[in-house]
C-alpha cells in the first residue's frame, strides 16, 4: 500500500492542537489568529504547553487573557486527546513534535514560519484560506517513516530515541577522525575513517544527508541512506539499504564521539559502544493542501526553478 494517498472524505477532526516555535519573532499574533479561526469553525482548540507559555510571556495582557481560556496540554496528552495538530514554525519545530507524537495517530499540518519548510509547507500568509479548504476535506494525506536507535554498552542499552530525519554518529569539535565499523543485518559492510556517519530516512535525505553529498529519496521509498561525513577514503560512498535492515555502528577509535537523533537528543559514546538502528514501527501522517506534490517542494526549496526558459532559451 502506498505511503501517500488522497483523502476521500471531509475531515471530521473536532479537537485540534496548536504547536508553535517558542519565542519566535512575530509568531504570537499568528497563533492567536489561528486559535480564533479554529474556534469560530466550531472546533475545540488545545495548546501545547511550551507554546502556551511562550505566548503568555510575549503577548499583550488582552491576548494572554484570551489564550488562558484554552486547555493547555503536554505532547503526550495531545496524543491522547487531539484529532490533529497544526504546527507553526519551521522544520525543526515539526521534528520536535513529530517525534513526541509518533506513538499516537495524530496527523500533522505544517504552517511555515521558518526558512526552508520541507515539512511545514503552508505559507503563513495563506494559512487561514488554506486551512479552511483542508478542514472541509480538501487535502492530501501521506505517511512518513521514522528510525529508532539505541546505544549498547557492553551488551546493555544505555540510551534510546526516535529520529524523524537522521541518526548521526560523529566526532567532537576539535577532535580527529573517528573510525567506525558498520554491519548491516549481521553482515560486515566496512570500516571507515571519517568525521562521522549519517543514517537518514527518506524525509531526512533533504537535510544533513543532502549537505554531505547523499542522494534524495522520495518519501514513499522503503529505504535508509548511509552517508559518510568527509570520509578519508574517497571509495566510502553513500549507500541506500532496505528499510527492513538492522544497522549496527560500532565506535572503534576517535575522541569525543557522540550520537545525535535529529540533532535534538544526544548520547556520548565510548570505544566499542554500538548504535543499533532500525525502522520504527511508528509512522507520522502529514496533511497537505490539495495539489501538493513532492517534486514541487523540491523545485521550490532547492531553487531548481531559478532559470526558467522562454521559447527554449534560458533567461
Amino acid at each position: 500500500m502506498p505511503l501517500s494517498e488522497t483523502a476521500p472524505d471531509p475531515i471530521q477532526y473536532k479537537s485540534i492542537a496548536i504547536v508553535g516555535k517558542p519565542m519566535a519573532a512575530g509568531i504570537t499574533r499568528t497563533l492567536i489568529e489561528l486559535a480564533a479561526f479554529l474556534r469560530s469553525s466550531g472546533r475545540t482548540v488545545l495548546f501545547e504547553s511550551e507554546t502556551a507559555a511562550s505566548i503568555a510571556s510575549t503577548a499583550s495582557a488582552a491576548d494572554a487573557a484570551d489564550i488562558a481560556h484554552y486547555p493547555v496540554l503536554s505532547p503526550a496528552d495531545i496524543g491522547q486527546q487531539a484529532d490533529a495538530a497544526i504546527v507553526v514554525g519551521g522544520d525543526g519545530t515539526m521534528l520536535g513534535i513529530a517525534r513526541q507524537l509518533a506513538p499516537y495517530p495524530v496527523p500533522l499540518i505544517g504552517i511555515n514560519q521558518g526558512r526552508l519548510g520541507f515539512m511545514t509547507d503552508i505559507p503563513a500568509e495563506r494559512m487561514l484560506a488554506t486551512l479552511a479548504e483542508m478542514l472541509d476535506g480538501d487535502y492530501e494525506s501521506e505517511q512518513r517513516t521514522l528510525l529508532e536507535g539505541k546505544v549498547m554498552r557492553r551488551g546493555k542499552p544505555i540510551f534510546e530515541a526516535l529520529a524523524f530525519n537522521d541518526v548521526v554518529v560523529a566526532r567532537g569539535t576539535g577532535a580527529g577522525m573517528v573510525e567506525l565499523r558498520v554491519d548491516v543485518d549481521g553482515h560486515f559492510m566496512y570500516n571507515q575513517r571519517s568525521d562521522g556517519l549519517i543514517v537518514a530516512t527518506p524525509t531526512g535525505s533533504t537535510a544533513y544527508s543532502l549537505s554531505a553529498g547523499g542522494p534524495l529519496l522520495h518519501p514513499s521509498l522503503g529505504g535508509i541512506v548511509l552517508v559518510p561525513i568527509a570520509p578519508h577514503a574517497l571509495s566510502n560512498r553513500p549507500i541506500v539499504v532496505t528499510d527492513r535492515s538492522e544497522i549496527v555502528i560500532e565506535v572503534i577509535a576517535g575522541r569525543n564521539v557522540s550520537v545525535n537523533f535529529d540533532m535534538q537528543s544526544l548520547a556520548r559514546m565510548e570505544h566499542h559502544d554500538q548504535v543499533v538502528i532500525r525502522r520504527s514501527a511508528h509512522t507520522i501522517t502529514f496533511l497537505h493542501p490539495r495539489g501538493w506534490n513532492y517534486y514541487d517542494t523540491l523545485r521550490e526549496k532547492l531553487h531548481w526553478n531559478e532559470y526558467p526558459s522562454v521559447d527554449g532559451q534560458l533567461k
